[in-house]
């Protein structure tokens, strides 16, 4: 529906992102110099491919997304959504330091997509790649995986949440 221009209200709790669990790393230069290392190469193959003439076209879904801003609830104990967190932080990071084409090119793709398509396989579109996001982070530890992934989490009263809107 986005994607033809009917932005819904849309609250996705614990949406899955598709990517190495980054973010349960305990390190954060070590988190920090992974992110950086994947933005530099998922940008190298994208301008190298020359996917980013393509994705400056109108009718790109990363460009006709960028309006919309759907309500993210993640835990960080869950590594199915977790990554979300790191993903919008870097991008803020990456920018900061004056590298904001960078981290376009980067968060517009990803590297399996990207090696997929290099071997001549069609990729669909990463439908986690989202340009922009209210993201809710529940900051309660969770002892265990099925505690940070239930729905039951975001019903509790003591609730320790951390909210941000990224804009793309």
């Amino acid at each position: 529906m986005a994607k033809t221009g009917h932005f819904l209200e849309s609250y996705l709790f614990n949406p899955p992102f598709i990517s190495a669990p980054i973010e349960r790393i305990k390190d954060k230069k070590v988190r920090h110099g992974i992110r950086i290392a994947s933005s530099l190469i998922t940008a190298g193959l994208a301008f190298a491919m020359n996917v980013n003439q393509e994705s400056q076209q109108p009718e790109d879904p990363f460009n006709v997304l960028s309006t919309w801003i759907p309500n993210l609830f993640v835990n960080p104990a869950d590594h199915l959504c977790c990554e979300y967190i790191g993903y919008f932080e870097h991008r803020e990071n990456i920018k900061s330091f004056g590298a904001g084409e960078i981290a376009k090119l980067a968060m517009q793709n990803s590297l399996t997509g990207l090696l997929m398509n290099a071997m001549g396989w069609k990729y669909q579109e990463e439908l986690h790649l989202i340009p922009s996001a209210n993201l809710t982070v529940n900051r309660i530890p969770s002892p265990t995986f099925r505690l940070a992934h239930g729905i039951h989490q975001w019903f509790r009263g003591d609730l320790r949440l951390q909210s941000k809107v990224y804009r793309y």
